[in-house]
């Protein structure tokens, strides 16, 4: 995509900061997680973190482009997950138990894609959000196939 701006339509612009609050806040409990993972985990942790942290910046790219300013916090979903996730390492392993809550955090995310590429977005932005998104199912497959 070109580096100059264009005027998206208002809910395409929203849906974008949504996505890109969506992957901070996931990047959050990653972050967290690397931190605390079983050597055996770890690996996969990092890739979910490295996925992660490129998608949110390329994300903030794209809404730098549409006219707005992307936040590096997140909501206050970035502060749950990590307390979560740092709960869980007082009381239990991070390890492959983990993918369940995984799962479920990324199905924010994907449905947060969904959402951006429903919306009237140039077409270069839906071919790059479509792009990312089968990064992060195809991320998905091979962890539920690594922990199963």
């Amino acid at each position: 995509m070109s580096n100059q701006s264009y005027t998206p339509d208002t809910a395409a612009a929203d849906a974008l900061e949504t996505l890109h609050d969506r992957t901070v806040d996931v990047l959050a409990g990653f972050d967290t997680m690397v931190e605390k993972a079983e050597p055996e985990f770890l690996p996969l942790a990092r890739r979910f973190q490295e996925l992660h942290r490129r998608q949110s910046s390329e994300i903030a790219a794209l809404l730098s482009v549409a006219g707005r300013s992307p936040g590096d916090d997140g909501t206050f979903m970035s502060t749950v997950n990590r307390a979560v996730v740092s709960l869980r390492a007082i009381f239990d392993k991070i390890d492959e138990d983990v993918i369940q809550q995984i799962e479920s955090g990324e199905q924010n995310v994907i449905d947060a894609f969904d959402e951006a590429i429903a919306q009237p977005q140039p077409p270069e932005v839906a071919t790059k959000l479509s792009e990312l998104r089968q990064e992060l199912v195809r991320l998905l497959e091979e962890a539920r196939a690594a922990t199963s």
